[in-house]
């Protein structure tokens, strides 16, 4: 598990990564409760072909999801590559340094005197005025990412599948694979609380309330 963690976080911030996990979970949820009314109607053959089903649809999202992260990748550096040529076609240094503090005051304001963003943005405009603009190629570091992020939205629909192979009461089955997917939910908002200062007993059943509560709303509205 520490391996699949570190995998992970070299390639994805915490927040995109718990936002892939919660993303599968709840997805999983949405289909998994909304199975007992296949299984009053098609018995255990309908519930397992559901969570098949699921399954499958996780992968596809997967996949869509680690090319929007490649994509999204590459439009971020595309982004940036077009500040340094505004800054580059500005005729003043003054103009130039207005650009760079609308990349970056939000960031370090807090930490630097107005001075001294003033001297450090000057510094960033004479570099950017005479290094070269990179090119903007997709890189392994997108791919391993675009991985990651597919790895993330796969793993969370497994657990679902899991009671179904040991348990032959189909609606037994069902209650416990939802039951795995809500402690899931809470795990994760007790895990991804460590990044922050909140508590994470409370986080978890933050994200237990809530994510049911997402999921409900889902299926109300046909999800």
């Amino acid at each position: 598990m520490s391996i699949r963690t570190s995998f992970v976080h070299k390639y994805l911030d915490p927040g995109t990564s718990l936002g892939e996990i919660l993303f599968g979970l709840i997805m999983t949820l949405t289909f998994t409760l909304g199975a007992g009314l296949t299984i009053q109607e098609e018995g255990a053959e309908g519930a397992r072909a559901l969570l098949l089903a699921t399954i499958g649809c996780n992968i596809a999202w997967g996949v869509i999801d680690g090319v929007f992260h490649v994509l999204g990748q590459l439009f971020e550096r595309g982004r940036r590559r077009r500040v340094v040529q505004l800054v580059r076609g500005t005729t003043t240094d003054a103009d130039a340094a207005a650009l760079v503090a609308g990349e970056l005051d939000d960031v370090i304001e807090k930490v630097m005197t107005q001075d001294e963003r003033q001297r450090l943005y000057g510094r960033i405009v004479a570099q950017v005025r005479t290094g070269e603009i990179p090119p903007n190629p997709i890189t392994r570091n997108d791919i391993m990412g675009g991985i990651a992020s597919f790895w993330l939205v796969f793993f969370a629909s497994l657990p679902a599948a899991i009671p179904f192979l040991f348990i032959d009461d189909a609606r037994l089955a069902l209650r416990v694979s939802n039951a795995v997917l809500l402690a899931l939910l809470f795990l994760a908002g007790f895990r991804w609380a460590r990044y922050t200062t909140a508590r994470p007993a409370i986080t978890g059943l933050v994200f237990l309330v809530f994510g049911a509560a997402l999921v409900a709303m889902a299926i109300a509205l046909g999800g």
